[in-house]
């Protein structure tokens, strides 16, 4: 108890120091708490956009299916595995789709393109393929309903209406064909690589163009909880892994986007890293001042016979102090900075990085290990700088300490 009442007297004998050091400490632990947020917010951006876009939060594929998108490779009973995956309790949606590459040409130009044949009911659920229809409307189920992205409607110098011909050839018996369409509507997600080269049809439509009535390329699944979707233990991934098909979370299926996050993650401890780097040399330099003020009266308790541990443990508890005032207001500036971001966004423009679009604000993340475990961390840290000057402290001279008069 004597060492709390000296430790916390001294603490308060250089107000202004005590303050300075406080605010450094605290401003450290802000900032740490805002990137963490920040960063979390990025990749909720990153990795919604990737799987809520079109990708799906999870994929069954016929095997060898994405190696080279070859349309011959199909999954013939794609009914009886989307209807087991709709009564599947972790499961928020399940829609089918033929992919195939096709030419699509206007009355003034032509270009290749990436024909997805979707069934307009389920993709509601899986992706937001209808949210990204800017002009005209969504698939409906008629027949000759044709949706283009805003680049290649540039190209073809087409509008809502207009007639289009989509030609390619049958699966399987490789036969010429080509089909009428008619523009109905135009869509934007953002990535130029999506926007430029994708055409939605319905499914149906597809699989009569294409001669693959009963087949599909592709389910794309999408959770009820989005953390899901990288669970090996799913009962998905275990009975769609076969010599079939093959299930896959969106981190299998975007190993890149996987070592984006991991690099993220690592920017987050090296910035961290650094910054309570600096705090510790302020830290060490505000300790320090403290002890060559207090030379003096080292020099008398030593002489009166108090060990070097107790010393120690004045220093230790001064700077475990310092700590807790330090992280009691970094909490709240913290709390408070990160809900204003959280609620209106840091502004960030437009980016475009891996085919992901970060457009807009920036809205942060909040979590409470950033409350628990950095405060923690920094309060730790704190110590860990004062190791030295506690040290420098214990080992002072008698003799040499009460010579100087401060």
């Amino acid at each position: 108890m004597l060492i709390l009442r000296l430790a916390w007297r001294n603490l308060f004998r250089n107000i202004r120091r005590t303050v300075l050091t406080c605010m450094l400490i605290a401003s450290s632990l802000l900032t740490i708490i805002l990137m963490d947020g920040v960063m979390l917010g990025m990749i909720d951006v990153m990795i919604g956009s990737l799987t809520h876009t079109l990708e799906g939060e999870a994929q069954i594929n016929s095997r060898g299916f994405r190696d080279d998108f070859e349309p011959s490779i199909r999954i013939n009973n794609y009914r009886e595995i989307q209807n087991e995956l709709v009564h599947d309790p972790v499961v928020r949606g399940a829609s089918a789709r033929i992919i195939v590459g096709a030419m699509i040409a206007s009355s003034y130009n032509s270009a290749g393109a990436l024909v997805y044949g979707v069934d307009a009911a389920s993709e509601k659920d899986v992706s937001k393929i209808e949210e990204a229809v800017y002009a005209g409307h969504f698939l409906s189920g008629q027949e000759r309903e044709i949706l283009l992205g805003r680049p290649m409607a540039e190209l073809l110098e087409v509008e809502l209406g207009d007639r289009l011909v989509l030609t390619s050839s049958t699966v399987d018996s490789k036969e010429i064909v080509q089909e009428l369409f008619r523009l109905s509507g135009l869509f934007e997600f953002g990535p130029e690589t999506l926007d430029e080269n994708l055409i939605f049809i319905n499914l149906d439509k597809a699989q009569s163009l294409f001669e693959l009535t009963g087949a599909a390329h592709q389910i794309a699944i999408r959770f009820n909880r989005p953390e899901m979707a990288n669970d090996p233990t799913l009962n998905i991934y275990k009975s769609f892994n076969n010599d079939q098909t093959e299930a896959n979370g969106w981190l299998a299926l975007q190993p890149t986007m996987g070592a984006m996050l991991e690099m993220t993650g690592y920017s987050t401890l090296i910035v961290g890293g650094i910054l309570f780097l600096l705090a510790s040399l302020g830290i060490i330099n505000s300790m320090f001042m403290s002890i060559y003020e207090r030379i003096y009266e080292f020099g008398v308790i030593k002489s009166v016979g108090t060990r070097p541990a107790e010393i120690i443990k004045l220093i230790l508890t001064e700077a475990f102090f310092l700590a807790l005032i330090s992280c009691f207001f970094g909490i709240i500036l913290g709390y408070f900075v990160s809900s204003y971001f959280s609620t209106n966004g840091i502004p960030m423009g437009r980016m475009e990085m891996s085919g992901i679009v970060l457009d807009g604000n920036m809205n942060t993340i909040l979590e409470p290990y950033q409350f628990i475990n950095f405060p923690i961390y920094v309060t730790l840290l704190t110590l860990i700088a004062a190791i030295y000057p506690a040290l420098f402290a214990s080992k002072i001279v008698p003799t040499e300490a009460l010579q100087k008069a401060l």
